[in-house]
């Protein structure tokens, strides 16, 4: 029995995720280059990392004082994705939201064309409007 007990001790050991316990190049980054200006109504930073990571970022206040005051911000960032592809992305957002570009990003398909069935359908909903009921008091 305490034989049994050790061979699964040592099963459980050899099958053990130490993965998180392995250093990784990517925790030895330098900072290569870092700005930052900050002001009440604008402000902008930049950073680039000895392992290939980089990011730039403006953003300033839109209508100050107004009740539709806002911060317009934009900017870019760019790395490598683990299998190696240079990803590379800029945005916007301000008050049509956020506004991301960029060649990696899923693209929606081309809009397609109503079927005939759904045209002739929603026509007659048109000149067919429901009639008003009267209302019935109980």
């Amino acid at each position: 029995m305490n034989s049994f007990v050790a061979f699964l001790a040592l099963v459980a050991v050899a099958a053990a995720d130490v993965s998180h316990l392995v250093r990784s190049p990517e925790a030895d980054a330098q900072i290569l280059k870092q700005d930052a200006d900050v002001l009440p109504d604008h402000y902008s930073f930049s950073y680039e990392t000895s392992n290939g990571i980089a990011a730039q970022e403006s953003g300033q206040l839109k209508n100050a004082g107004r009740e539709d005051e806002a911060i317009e911000v934009q900017g870019s960032n760019q790395y490598s994705a683990p299998d190696g592809t240079p990803i590379q992305l800029s945005y916007i957002a301000n008050e049509n939201g956020y506004q991301p570009q960029g060649a990696h990003l899923p693209t929606p398909p081309a809009p397609q064309a109503i079927p005939d069935y759904i045209l002739r359908s929603l026509e007659y909903i048109r000149t067919h409007p429901p009639k008003e009921e009267p209302v019935r008091k109980y």
